[in-house]
């Protein structure tokens, strides 16, 4: 569990000194005007698409795989826009981790469906919120934050100082976090009536998992640890939908909680995690993370890859 970055003597060795660049570069950019930062964020997702063709292409095999019935057009506008927001996310984050309370509130759209998370707290029961990996989901937490501090599983930084900072802006709209594999630790805040994040929509591996719909592909790898917080007496699932609109404010939608879930059927279960998770892609499809291989594993496991 961490609570708390630790600044560490050692990152002001010259081992450090490229990430502090980077640090102060992106944390001064960080100060410009909102829009500023989107359209310089828009710039940099264009040049990932223009030269960053491996990221690119597995964008492209993504929404042919999900969107089969858009039209080639259609599907290389949405990846040269999912490509932008790719780049405003990386801005996205610095705004998350510094700035203050009075600026994220300007930017603060609505927030609709917190009486399903007041009233899983009433029943003596924590919250699992399922979350698809949105581009602006550092912001979208730290919105959030404003209204119901979170507890979010989180996966350290190769890089120490990098971890220092992620884990410190992110104890700003959260109250603590836990590793990735930490399961009890999210048990127990469960147990405690704490407000969870869990990010369910990506490709694990077969251990743990079971091939499920997703999209229009019939089976995806979809892992069944959802099913394991979900089966606790002391957890509720719910799910949220976010989006940025053109304005910049954000908008975030908790979602009832899923009805006879988990059911006991691991496949049916997963399914049903799976059409919520599309539920809140299509919401802004243009402003989710399609870079991921999210179909890599595949039943027939000496089937070629989708992504050669």
């Amino acid at each position: 569990m961490v609570n708390k970055a630790t600044f560490q003597l050692a990152f002001l060795t010259p081992k450090y000194w490229p990430s502090w660049l980077s640090i102060f570069l992106l944390y001064t950019l960080s100060w410009l005007p909102q829009s500023w930062q989107l359209a310089l964020g828009r710039a940099l997702g264009r040049l990932v698409h223009r030269f960053v063709k491996k990221r690119r292409k597995i964008a492209e095999v993504n929404i042919a795989l999900c969107y089969p019935e858009l039209t080639e057009a259609e599907r290389a506008e949405l990846v040269l826009n999912n490509m932008e927001n790719t780049g405003m996310a990386i801005f996205e984050s610095a705004m998350a981790w510094w700035w203050p309370a009075w600026r994220v509130k300007r930017v603060m759209g609505s927030i609709t469906g917190l009486e399903h998370v007041d009233q899983a707290n009433k029943d003596g029961k924590g919250v699992l919120l399922l979350v698809p990996h949105i581009l602006h989901l550092e912001m979208a937490s730290r919105v959030m934050g404003l209204e119901r501090q979170g507890v979010a599983f989180y996966r350290p930084h190769n890089n120490a100082l990098m971890d220092y900072f992620t884990a410190k802006g992110r104890l700003r709209s959260n109250e603590y976090l836990v590793g990735k594999r930490d399961v009890k630790s999210l048990l127990k805040a469960l147990k405690d009536k704490k407000f969870c994040y869990y990010l369910p929509d990506q490709d694990y591996g077969r251990n743990r998992s079971v091939f499920a719909p997703f999209f229009a592909v019939k089976e995806a790898a979809t892992t069944t640890g959802t099913l394991l917080f979900a089966n606790s007496r002391h957890c509720r699932t719910l799910s949220i939908m976010t989006h940025r609109d053109a304005q910049g404010k954000y908008h975030l939608a908790v979602q009832p909680p899923l009805e006879n879930f988990p059911s006991g059927d691991d496949v049916h279960d997963v399914t049903q995690v799976n059409q919520r998770m599309e539920q809140a892609i299509n919401n802004a499809p243009e402003q989710y993370m399609w870079l991921h291989r999210r179909f890599k594993t595949r039943p027939d496991e000496h089937a070629p890859s989708y992504y050669r």
